[in-house]
């Protein structure tokens, strides 16, 4: 137990001196591990994680996943889901706002990622509300908040990892993070109401579009509908009928995925020979510092799982009679807490593997606590003095401070925390999906 605290406490000192997680986690788990054990056996260990995770099938759905949220980015459904949410949206007041939240959870559906979301709608929608003479802060903080559904609806990077650090169901997941999501939309939508409510100059109302104009924007996110319906209803079975017999496995999906927007993207020749070789170096890039973070964290798991952290945090929860509520909402304390100071991913590859052990003992649902700890870590990526999305916001824009992109995402945050008790109160709201899936398998 002593040992372990020293082992987190080191880690944490690593990167306060701004050592990359990947490498505070595998160093000190290497040598925490070679202490309890000895150092040939600790290297051996570590090697084995390396070699197994290069030669990993289940591994691939990462790279592809990402390269297929690039080939988003590069085929320009942005601008096109935000025209259509600005088509049925933008004539009411703070209408912008609200349709650049509905176009960041459209294409968070399809690129998996927060900080691809906040800065590819950044430079769609900030230039539109700024026309409009809406207010820095609603225009910056609406992007900012709506680039957190990313790492939530499915396809998602994040819930990937989760999913491989607990094996955990990946489609199950996948399943789960669609009725939080859209919560986190409805919410959102409900702040930026409250916001134009309170100060109506902050977001003026947009032109009003005929529905002729509405019914041609509709046509211009067919390929991403399409898309999105390819993907996920071939992974969950729901295309699995004649004469399609479509179905694929989590990495099948990914591949078709990827492939699906390539072909788009060629399609509208939005992807010419330079992009295409920036997409797949980028994807390289990417790739090689989620695998590297991966396997750092399971070097440093398997040092805290041989010091017998978790099995002590175990005993001294059931020892002590404490409800199993009390104890989630102390995990739920620790992970607002870290995320005043941790980027997403470093803070949940760090705590996971501590955290998972204890509540799959006092009989939580692993489905229903990988929702639980995404949620979290999204507020994480608009909680100051981090912020991860509000500093993406902060570069893009320039002109902006960030304090003001700060104080305009405050609604937004609280907005989340009622959807974090949400979760967390009616856990029937995250299972209905993949219960009703299974029962139907």
């Amino acid at each position: 137990m002593t040992l372990a605290l020293i082992g987190f406490a080191a880690v944490l000192l690593l990167v306060f001196l701004r050592v990359p997680i990947a490498l505070a986690m595998g160093s000190v788990g290497l040598v925490g591990y070679g202490y309890e054990t000895s150092m040939q056996a600790s290297v051996s260990m570590t090697a084995r994680l390396v070699t197994d995770s290069a030669r990993d099938y289940g591994l691939s759905v990462i790279p592809l996943f990402v390269l297929m949220g690039l080939f988003v980015n590069q085929s320009g459904m942005s601008r096109e889901i935000y025209r259509a949410a600005n088509a049925f949206l933008g004539h009411w007041r703070g209408g912008l706002s609200m349709a650049t939240i509905a176009a960041c959870g459209v294409f968070a559906a399809i690129s998996g990622s927060s900080l691809a979301t906040a800065a590819t709608m950044s430079r769609v929608a900030m230039p539109e509300m700024r026309r409009y003479g809406y207010s820095d802060g609603l225009a910056t903080a609406s992007i900012a908040a709506g680039g957190t559904l990313g790492i939530l609806i499915p396809p998602s990077v994040i819930l990937i990892i989760y999913g491989l650090l607990t094996q955990t169901s990946i489609a199950s997941l996948f399943l789960a993070g669609l009725v939080p999501g859209l919560l986190g939309i409805l919410f959102y939508l409900a702040a930026v109401a409250f916001v134009v409510w309170r100060k109506p100059e902050s977001g003026p109302r947009g032109e009003r579009q005929p529905w002729s104009e509405r019914l041609q924007a509709l046509k211009g996110v067919g390929a991403v509908v399409a898309l999105f319906v390819f993907v996920i209803g071939g992974l969950y079975g729901i295309l699995d009928f004649w004469p399609l017999n479509l179905s694929f496995s989590p990495t099948e999906a990914a591949g078709m995925g990827a492939m699906g927007t390539f072909v788009i993207a060629l399609w509208r020749r939005k992807l010419p020979w330079l992009a295409l070789k920036r997409a797949l170096a980028e994807t390289c890039i990417t790739s090689a510092g989620l695998f590297a973070i991966l396997i750092g964290a399971w070097v440093f798991s398997n040092f805290v799982n041989i010091v017998g952290l978790p099995e002590a945090l175990v005993a001294f929860v059931t020892g002590n009679d404490i409800p199993p509520i009390a104890v989630m909402g102390l995990i739920l304390l620790i992970y607002i807490v870290l995320g005043c100071v941790f980027e997403s991913l470093s803070m949940m590859v760090l705590t996971v593997p501590v955290f998972f052990p204890v509540v799959s003992q006092l009989g939580f649902d692993p489905v229903w606590f990988g929702i639980v700890v995404v949620v979290v870590t999204e507020i994480s990526l608009i909680t100051p003095p981090v912020g991860l999305n509000v500093f993406i916001m902060r570069s893009v824009v320039g002109d902006v401070s960030t304090g003001t992109i700060f104080r305009g995402v405050t609604p937004f945050w609280i907005a989340d925390i009622f959807r974090l008790s949400v979760v967390v109160l009616l856990p029937a709201i995250v299972l209905f999906l993949p219960r009703l899936l299974n029962g139907a398998g």
